[in-house]
Parts: C-alpha cells; sequence; structure tokens
C-alpha cells in the first residue's frame, strides 16, 4: 500500500514539473508578462516623443512662426526690416566669468 502511496506521489512531481519548470511554465510566463510590461512602458516613452517630433514637423511644414523661431535661435538672423543690436561686455566681466578664470581663481 504503501507503494502506491509513492507513485502517486511521483507522478503528481512529473504532471506538475512542466506546468512550473517548463517552457511554458507559470515562471515563464511571468517572466515574460514582466518583460511586456517594461516594452510597453518603453513603447509609451517612444510614443510620447514621436508625437512630440510629428508636432514639431507639423508646426515647420504649416507655419512660418516655427522657421523664424529657429531661424532667429539657431542661426541668429534677422529679417530685413529689423536692425540687430549686439551687447558687448566690458573685457574684464568677460575674463572674470570664464570657467578658466574661475579655476585660477580657487574657485
Amino acid at each position: 500500500m504503501r507503494w502506491v502511496v509513492w507513485t502517486m506521489f511521483a507522478l503528481l512531481l512529473l504532471v506538475q514539473w512542466p506546468l512550473w519548470f517548463g517552457k511554458g511554465g507559470w515562471l515563464r510566463v511571468w517572466e515574460l508578462q514582466r518583460a511586456i510590461a517594461a516594452q510597453q512602458d518603453h513603447n509609451a516613452a517612444l510614443s510620447a516623443s514621436n508625437g512630440v517630433l510629428a508636432a514639431e514637423v507639423r508646426s515647420l511644414k504649416e507655419g512660418r512662426e516655427a522657421i523664424e523661431e529657429r531661424a532667429r535661435h539657431e542661426l541668429q538672423m534677422t529679417r530685413g526690416d529689423e536692425i540687430l543690436f549686439q551687447l558687448v561686455r566690458p573685457e574684464a566681466d568677460r575674463a572674470a566669468s570664464t570657467p578658466a578664470a574661475d579655476t585660477a581663481m580657487g574657485k
């Protein structure tokens, strides 16, 4: 009678082993669910970034304001009817604010 109990126990273990530790077992399913959640978070971040870029492209295609703003800030361009005033700091102020001067002064 005892060997029947041990045989049944062994059969139960043989049936349960693939369910928990096999290729399609619960541990693998949990691992894959965690990986899917991480990938979905990454995809959501990329989607938000793509939305910002798409809005910028749409703005550049449709309006002059965005192109003008980029030309002003990135290329320092002005329109024909504008006058540019460039303020230059005195030499002493420029020398004091450079990183090399900060390290030489012991800051």
